[in-house]
This record gives structure tokens, C-alpha cells and sequence, in this order.
């Protein structure tokens, strides 16, 4: 038990979760006072030491699936029947539960026919024992298992579900349900929600089944090592902006609030420790002469470190919107933490939408406001970063201070057109710093019509910023 919860443990290390060795500790001392037999009671024992995020609780529960998935020992020399559990793992009914029972995509000990009376005979009577047993005969039949290979059981989980053709049996459910009433008078609204609620309930039960039975069988064939690393996800704070979907968008959208806090205490506290600041030569002389000299103690100066203003310019065009979008949304939830943030967007034309966010509670409101009312478009709606930064400088370069630090945010794709970078070094030598967050990764830049280079040469960094911890580590370090 305590090598499988070192390799889950290591798995959940691997997917980014933070696991102390503290932690680890905790987690095995839960598990001896636990009933092993209970995966749920196990589940939540280990995610209450070992989960500290609501948003890491997918990767956490991917992981516990795969790597206390129930197991079947394999039978003992002259012992007969079918096998048994382990602990962890639901028994199913012994017998034919477990007759021409493989990890291929053979033959099975029922026909077709067989098989869908005793899938709807299941969902009638709702029997947990049946419900495991039609999804082990479902997986044999239909899914199609093959041996060595590395895939994650999407594929075989679909193949077993549109075999059993779900959604007609919950039809026949339903209707033999409408049969059933005294002189075939029909279900009540009410009667006919609850029976199709109660039904849906079962099937979720089968599918879940089925999808317990595809992977202990490919744990068993490949080991949950690898299993896990086959189906490992990102978490959010590490999904790549430029390529998530809406479901990790989403997720995303959800970690940044809870991070954005943390963000804003972590520089609060951050100020106002500090670092101590230079030499105070005569305060240290002045200190030294009641003791004539010896020891010598020095004393420093108290650094009173002001807030900063923060100058934000974003490419809004295409996919790297998304990006811009987050980092927009981020500076402005810790905005308290600077003396005074304005925002500036651009395609080809440039536009300042600091106003877009002046008394909103939530940034996500302006940043859709910008994607709907900014001025952004100057001539054909491609990226030209030459002219929108020619066009930042005549109209604002003259608010940059020794006080402004400046954010610019983009992949410089600049679709072959002048970069007119001496805005940037002009930008450099009136402000107090000058960062690029390009989110493209390091390999791709200066190829093809990117000209990040050029713009470099002129930047205190240039960082590579494709996930919400990246971009949470460069804010950190902003202040």
C-alpha cells in the first residue's frame, strides 16, 4: 500500500500539484485510519492532506482513479471460480461476472441479445451487482482492447457506450414505466421527471462502471505509471492561453480570482518588509562613537519604496486576445498595488481603455467591453506593432515617467511591416522599466515575420509568458 501511495504521490507531483514530504506523511498516517475497502472514504482522507486548491481537484481525482483503481487477483493455483477484488475495489457477482473475461476484444460469454436484456434488467432494477457485472461484458464485447497500447481509454469508452445504445433503452425504460400505470392512464408530469431522473441516475452509474472497468483493465495491461501519464492534464495555472479550449478557459477564468488575491497580499507584505536599503554612513559613524569605534555597527537607511505606475500596451488580435485578456484581467484585480494602471490595445490602431474599468467590480466585464467597443482597427485589421507604437508615442509618450514601468504584451508578429523600434529604446530611456511578455514559446521568436529581436535590444526583459503562473511569477516580481 505505501509503494502505490508513493507513486501516486509522485504522479500528483508530476501534475504540478505542491505535495511536502509533510503532506506525504499526513497521507500515509490517513490511510491507516481509514477502511481500505471504501475508495470514497479513502479518496477524501488523501485529498484532505493532499489538496490545497479547489481548481486541483480534477488532477487529483484523475490520478486517485487510475492509481486505486480497482484490481482482480489473479486466481490461486486449484482454486476455481471467478476472481475477487482487492481492497479499494466494489466485488461483483461471482460467476459469470467473471467467465470470458479479457483484456482483448474477444468473444464474450453472452450474445448481443443476451447482453442488452440483461443491460435493460440492470437498469430496471437498478442492482449495483448487475450494473458491474453488464459493464464488465460490455467492455469485453465491444470496446476492443488491444494489448500494449498507449492510449488513455477515450476511445474504448465511446466504442462500449454507442454499442449499448443508451439512449434507446432509457426510451424503453421510460415507456415500459407510462405501461405500468393502472389502466394505462400515463405518468403525472411529476411521476414522469421523477421516473426519467431516476433512470438517468442508473445509466450515469453504468457509464461510470464502464469506465472503471476500460481502466483497471489498461492499468493492469500497462501499470498506472503509465496510464497516468497518458491521460495527465495541465492545471489550470499551467494550460497554455494561446491554445486552451473554452473548458480550460473557463477554468482558467476561475483561477484567477483566488489568485489575484493572493497576489495582491504577497506584494502588500512584500513592501512593506523590503529589503534594507543602502548605507547610512553617518548614522553608523554617529552610533560607533559611544563605544569608540569597536565594534563598528553599521546602520542603513530605511528604503520607503513607492508604489509604481504601470503602463499596460496589448495585442489584441487573434489568438493572442486570450492572453492579453488574462494579463489585463490580473494587473487590474491587484491595481491596489499600483499608484495608477492605463491600458492601451492594439491591432493596428491603438486605443486606451483605461476607462473601460473605471468602477467595474469585476475586470472581466471591461475586458469584454474592449473586445466589443475599442478603437483598434486602423486600416486592414492586421497586426502592425510599428504603427500603433508611433501612434502611443505622439499621443502619450510624454506621460511616461521615471515612475511608469511598461508592460508590452505580444508576439510581435508584425506581418512584414516597419517595427519602428526606436519607440521602444525611447520608451526605455524616460521610463523606470520596459517589459515584454511574449506569449509564443522561446523557439519560435525571431522567426518567420516575428521581430521580438529587434524590439529586445531596447527591453529590461523580454519573458516568455504562456501560462497563469508564468504570468503570476513576472507580477510578483513586478513591485
Amino acid at each position: 500500500m505505501l509503494d502505490l501511495l508513493n507513486g501516486f504521490v509522485a504522479e500528483l507531483r508530476q501534475s504540478g500539484l505542491p505535495v511536502s514530504l509533510t503532506e506525504h506523511l499526513d497521507a500515509a498516517e490517513a490511510v491507516h485510519h481509514v477502511p481500505l475497502e471504501d475508495r470514497e472514504a479513502l479518496k477524501y482522507a488523501l485529498a484532505a492532506t493532499l489538496v490545497k486548491s479547489s481548481s486541483h481537484w480534477r488532477a487529483f481525482e484523475t490520478a486517485f482513479e487510475i492509481y486505486f483503481a480497482p484490481r482482480l487477483h489473479a486466481p490461486e493455483s486449484g482454486a476455481g471460480g471467478g476472481g475477487e477484488e482487492e481492497p479499494g475495489g466494489e466485488p461483483g457477482p461471482a460467476g459469470t461476472a467473471q467467465r470470458g473475461e479479457g483484456s482483448g476484444g474477444g468473444g464474450s460469454g453472452l450474445t448481443p441479445e443476451e447482453l442488452a436484456a440483461l443491460l435493460y434488467r440492470a437498469l430496471f432494477t437498478g442492482d449495483p451487482g448487475l450494473v458491474t457485472m453488464v459493464a464488465r461484458q460490455a467492455v469485453t464485447r465491444y470496446a476492443g482492447m488491444e494489448p500494449g497500447r498507449p492510449v488513455g481509454g477515450t476511445y474504448y469508452l465511446y466504442r462500449t457506450l454507442r454499442n449499448l445504445d443508451l439512449d434507446g433503452v432509457f426510451e424503453e425504460l421510460m415507456a415500459a414505466a407510462r405501461a405500468s400505470t393502472p389502466a394505462g392512464k400515463g405518468l403525472t408530469p411529476l411521476e414522469e421527471r421523477l421516473a426519467a431522473d431516476e433512470y438517468r441516475v442508473r445509466i450515469d452509474q453504468l457509464r461510470r462502471a464502464v469506465e472503471q472497468e476500460i481502466r483497471r483493465r489498461l492499468v493492469e495491461d500497462r501499470g498506472a505509471g503509465a496510464l497516468a501519464r497518458s491521460v495527465r492534464k495541465p492545471l489550470p495555472e499551467d494550460v497554455d492561453m494561446m491554445h486552451a479550449s473554452r473548458e480550460e478557459l473557463d477554468a482558467l477564468q476561475r483561477a484567477l480570482h483566488p489568485l489575484s488575491r493572493k497576489l495582491a497580499v504577497r506584494l502588500t507584505r512584500k513592501r512593506r518588509s523590503g529589503r534594507r536599503g543602502p548605507l547610512d554612513f553617518r548614522a553608523t559613524i554617529r552610533r560607533s562613537l559611544s563605544t569608540g569605534g569597536v565594534p563598528v555597527e553599521p546602520r542603513y537607511r530605511h528604503p520607503r519604496p513607492a508604489k509604481p505606475e504601470i503602463f499596460v500596451i496589448a495585442d489584441v488580435s487573434g489568438s493572442v486576445a486570450s492572453f492579453a485578456r488574462f494579463t489585463l484581467h490580473l494587473v487590474y484585480a491587484i491595481s491596489s498595488q499600483f499608484s495608477k494602471v492605463r491600458s492601451f490595445v492594439f491591432v493596428d490602431g491603438i486605443d486606451e481603455v483605461t476607462r473601460f474599468f473605471d468602477g467595474v467590480e469585476d475586470p472581466a466585464d471591461a475586458v469584454h467591453r474592449i473586445n466589443t467597443e475599442a478603437d483598434v482597427i486602423w486600416v486592414d485589421g492586421h497586426s502592425d506593432y510599428g504603427h500603433a507604437l508611433s501612434v502611443f508615442h505622439q499621443r502619450w509618450g510624454d506621460q511616461v515617467t521615471s515612475r511608469t514601468s511598461v508592460l508590452l504584451l505580444g508576439d510581435a508578429r508584425n506581418n512584414y511591416h516597419a517595427s519602428e523600434a526606436w519607440v521602444v529604446e525611447e520608451l526605455q530611456r524616460k521610463a523606470r522599466h520596459v517589459y515584454w511578455l511574449n506569449p509564443e514559446p522561446r523557439d519560435y521568436w525571431s522567426s518567420g515575420d516575428s521581430i521580438i529581436g529587434e524590439y529586445a535590444v531596447h527591453c529590461d526583459a523580454v519573458v516568455e509568458c504562456r501560462s497563469l503562473r508564468q504570468l503570476e511569477r513576472f507580477v510578483g516580481d513586478l513591485v
